[in-house]
C-alpha cells in the first residue's frame, strides 16, 4: 500500500483531468450532505455564458434563496474572462459567497467576502458594465457587512441590473 500523498490509490472522485471533485449531494447553501441523501443540483461547472445570461441566472439563484448557486455562475464568468471583467466577475461572486457564508452563519467569513467583493466592484464606478446596479450593489455590500458584524441583521440584497 502507498503512502498517504500517493494519489495511485486514492478512491476519490476525480475530474477528467485529475483534480479531486466531491460527489457528495449538497444542500441549498452547497454544504456537503451524508452519502445518500437527496441534495440540491448543482450547478455544471465550466459554462461559458454571455453577460446577459450570466447575470439572469446567477439573478434567478439569487431569487431562489441559492447564493452559493449564483456564486458559482459568477465564478464560472470570472475564470473564463481573461479581459478588463475579470475582477467585476470575482467581485460578484465574492457577494454571492459572502451571502452564503450570512445564511450559514459564519458572519466574520460573509463580512470579509461582502467587503472583498465591494472593493473589487468599486474600479468598475461610475459606468455600469452589463448594466449591472453596481452603486445599489456597493451601498448593499457595505450595508450588510456592517449590519452583520454589529448584529443589527441582514439587509436585503438589491436586484443585480438596473431594471
Amino acid at each position: 500500500m502507498g503512502s498517504p500523498g500517493n494519489r495511485e490509490h486514492d478512491d476519490r472522485d476525480r475530474d477528467g483531468a485529475g483534480r479531486a471533485r466531491n460527489a457528495r449531494p449538497r444542500d441549498a447553501l452547497g454544504r456537503p450532505l451524508p452519502p445518500g441523501s437527496v441534495g440540491v443540483p448543482r450547478q455544471p461547472e465550466g459554462v461559458l455564458r454571455s453577460p446577459g445570461a450570466t447575470l439572469a441566472e446567477a439573478q434567478q439563484l439569487l431569487d431562489d434563496g441559492l447564493p452559493f448557486h449564483a456564486h458559482e455562475v459568477f465564478e464560472d464568468a470570472w475564470k473564463a474572462d481573461a479581459g478588463p471583467d475579470r475582477a467585476l466577475w470575482k467581485g460578484l461572486a465574492q457577494l454571492a459567497v459572502g451571502q452564503t457564508h450570512a445564511a450559514r452563519g459564519n458572519l466574520t467569513g460573509a463580512v470579509r467576502l461582502l467587503r472583498r467583493g465591494a472593493d473589487h466592484l468599486e474600479v468598475y464606478l461610475p459606468e455600469s458594465p452589463h448594466g449591472i446596479d453596481l452603486v445599489g450593489l456597493l451601498r448593499w455590500a457595505r450595508d450588510h457587512a456592517a449590519a452583520l458584524e454589529s448584529g443589527t441583521g441582514e439587509v436585503p440584497m438589491p436586484r443585480l441590473r438596473h431594471r
